[in-house]
């Protein structure tokens, strides 16, 4: 399927179900006629045009040592994908599929090295990238188009002149929206329902939106409190009164929350009523816990109220508005019930209704933003950072949650880590949730994992001590400037 073109105008919604299922949707499409079934709204991703510069594909061979003699293959999928795989001399027959984070709303498509790439070559593992089809928000095409990628793997290595055997196991990992790519691909409804289909053998999803849609509602919930916060504070801040919003004031909004805003390389200093809003972020985010206010102080902040005022359809990535904060409590506290000003907040916030029907099951494919249900059955290592307020900690609580209620759980091994931004984790806490997973699913040895769910062990200080690391000279500098103070409360 070409996921560029805009060629899926008249397939029909099909409905919502709550075991999340598929059922037929009213008949065989084919049988319907243009005069008794109106076209499907197109989506403004449908009529976006991608492509790869077929120059930045070939590999920087400088980035690895030690296997100046592993195959390197890279080109462009029929879908319009970019790709490159890398096979070393001393192959273990097992493949990684590496699925990378967002990559905004540029034309240009580009493809990832795997952030552990030394290791996976080292420990003997082929590993293969996708740049998707697409940018945007669009895991959809990141699942069919990682997919297809495993799925060609051998008939690749062949054109390339290297006869390989089919690998006898299929990972799969990838961070932010890479990490979604990797729990949706491995759920039940996408196995169901993608055009593309991998049995993969276990998954390691890192700093990912692995609650699905949710990461939408988050941010729109904090960003109409972050305007309503400001105008009730300084009532010369416009109200917000409609979404999406034309009024939006993230000047106005840093006027009454900060003494001074946070930069790329400043944490930022927060106002007396900048404290309260910190507060309101850190119970929608996944509550209060070690990190989640250092994160709160970061240039992340500017990263999230950057999305304020959009309306609720991912940017074209879904026809309707997906998100809304009716049924939200906002509190600047940690402690229920509401105090006579967060009543006040909720009784005068802007209250929107948002529309699941939006992101519904299709007839053509994995839905526009794939679901993640906790409906796996194969080993999971997962990490979260506990600062992290544009991916939030709460991700983790609810795939926690939807793994439970659907028996699941024996399959998750989760991790907090104690990083104050976005997908900052040392290489020896990304290696080493991979080697675990792979022991757990090739030797029956499960590994350890943190609580997610347990309020009082996620507030306790020394949270996320377990498997955080200091950073090494091989880090990314972010990472060494952040690490020392995190981890201060983890020193016996």
């Amino acid at each position: 399927m070409d996921f560029n073109s805009g060629r899926r105008t008249t397939t029909l919604l099909c409905g919502l179900l709550a075991a999340g299922l598929l059922t037929a949707c009213g008949g065989d499409s084919d049988h319907h006629n243009d005069t008794d079934t109106p076209s499907e709204p197109q989506r403004a991703q449908d009529s976006r045009s991608f492509s790869v510069n077929e120059a930045s594909l070939p590999f920087d061979e400088t980035g690895v040592s030690g296997h100046d003699n592993a195959d390197r293959w890279w080109g462009v999928r029929p879908s319009g994908a970019g790709y490159r795989i890398e096979v070393p001399e001393t192959w273990n027959g097992m493949l990684v599929m590496y699925a990378h984070g967002y990559r905004g709303e540029g034309e240009e498509l580009t493809v990832n090295n795997p952030s552990i790439r030394q290791h996976l070559l080292d420990e003997g593992y082929a590993w293969a990238a996708s740049s998707y089809s697409t940018n945007y928000y669009d895991v959809r095409a990141g699942v069919e188009d990682t997919n297809e990628l495993a799925l060609a793997f051998n008939d690749i290595a062949e054109d390339e002149g290297r006869t390989l055997a089919a690998p006898t196991k299929i990972y799969i990992m990838g961070g932010s929206m890479g990490g979604h790519v990797t729990a949706a691909a491995i759920e039940e409804e996408t196995y169901q329902t993608a055009n593309h289909k991998v049995q993969y053998n276990g998954a390691v999803p890192m700093c990912g939106v692995v609650g699905d849609t949710f990461e939408f509602q988050y941010l729109a919930q904090v960003t109409m409190a972050a305007q309503h916060f400001a105008h009730m504070v300084n009532p010369a801040a416009p109200p917000l009164t409609a979404i999406p919003a034309t009024n939006f004031d993230v000047a106005a909004i840093n006027d009454v929350a900060w003494d001074s805003v946070p930069t790329t390389s400043t944490l930022g200093v927060l106002s007396e009523e900048g404290e309260k809003m910190q507060a309101l972020v850190r119970n929608l985010s996944g509550g209060q816990r070690p990190i989640a206010d250092t994160g709160f102080r970061t240039y992340y902040w500017n990263v999230v109220m950057g999305t304020g005022g959009r309306g609720g359809d991912v940017n074209g990535i879904l026809t309707g508005n997906l998100t809304g904060n009716a049924g939200v409590t906002y509190q600047f506290d940690n402690f229920p019930p509401l105090t006579t000003e967060e009543q006040a907040f909720n009784d005068t916030i802007l209250r929107v209704e948002g529309n699941p029907a939006a992101n519904g099951l299709r007839d053509d494919g994995l839905r526009w933003i794939p679901v993640i249900n906790g409906e796996f059955s194969i080993p999971v290592v997962s990490l979260q950072g506990l600062g992290d307020l544009y991916v939030p900690f709460r991700h983790g609580q609810l795939y926690r949650e939807r793994a439970e209620a659907n028996g699941n759980g024996g399959w998750l091994v989760q991790r907090a880590i104690r990083s104050p931004g976005h997908c900052d984790y040392t290489l020896e806490e990304q290696e080493t949730a991979f080697d675990d997973m792979i022991d757990w699913e090739q030797n029956s040895i499960m590994p350890d994992g943190d609580d997610f769910l347990n309020p009082t062990n996620v507030a306790a200080d020394t949270f996320g001590c377990a498997f955080s690391t200091n950073a090494s000279g091989d880090d990314a500098a972010a990472v060494q400037a952040t690490r020392p103070s995190t981890m201060a409360a983890c020193v016996p």
